[in-house]
């Protein structure tokens, strides 16, 4: 990828490898400096048993919106990785879809502090909180 790569293209070309992601249905809203925002359906493949939304599924959602929007600060060259992340999960839901909004909040040479916020979006458009994450990543030379 060259310099001129804008942050939505960096993350849409990074999101492209990501098996799991992939595997959940993940789609990139919008990428710019320091925000992401993804959106994965509901599915099967996110359920828990009581048919919610699975707190593996949201807290994987919160973690790449997280880490994408560290991306999108990272130098050319590098990526991230999450070092550790603490989630609260405020409401489960069914149906519809979950949107993260990853955020920078500090942006260090050697660690990149960000949040999340999980949303969860009704068939009628009705928006509910769903969890808030915060985690640190830290950058990493690209290997591909």
């Amino acid at each position: 990828m060259t310099s001129t790569a804008t942050p939505h293209q960096r993350v849409a070309q990074s999101l492209e490898r990501q098996g799991m992601m992939n595997h959940l249905g993940v789609r990139l809203l919008s990428a710019v400096v320091g925000q992401v925002e993804l959106a994965v359906p509901y599915s099967d493949k996110v359920t828990q048993q009581q048919g919610g939304f699975h707190g593996g599924a949201i807290g994987a959602l919160a973690d790449i919106a997280a880490g994408y929007a560290a991306l999108t600060v990272a130098p050319e060259g590098m990526e991230v990785t999450t070092v550790e992340y603490k989630i609260n999960f405020l409401s489960n839901f069914q149906g519809g879809e979950i949107r993260a909004i990853g955020r920078v909040t500090k942006a260090g040479k050697r660690i990149i502090v960000t949040t999340a916020e999980v949303v969860h979006i009704d068939d009628s458009g009705q928006r509910s909180d769903c969890a808030v994450m915060q985690s640190t990543l830290v950058p990493v030379p690209k290997t591909y």
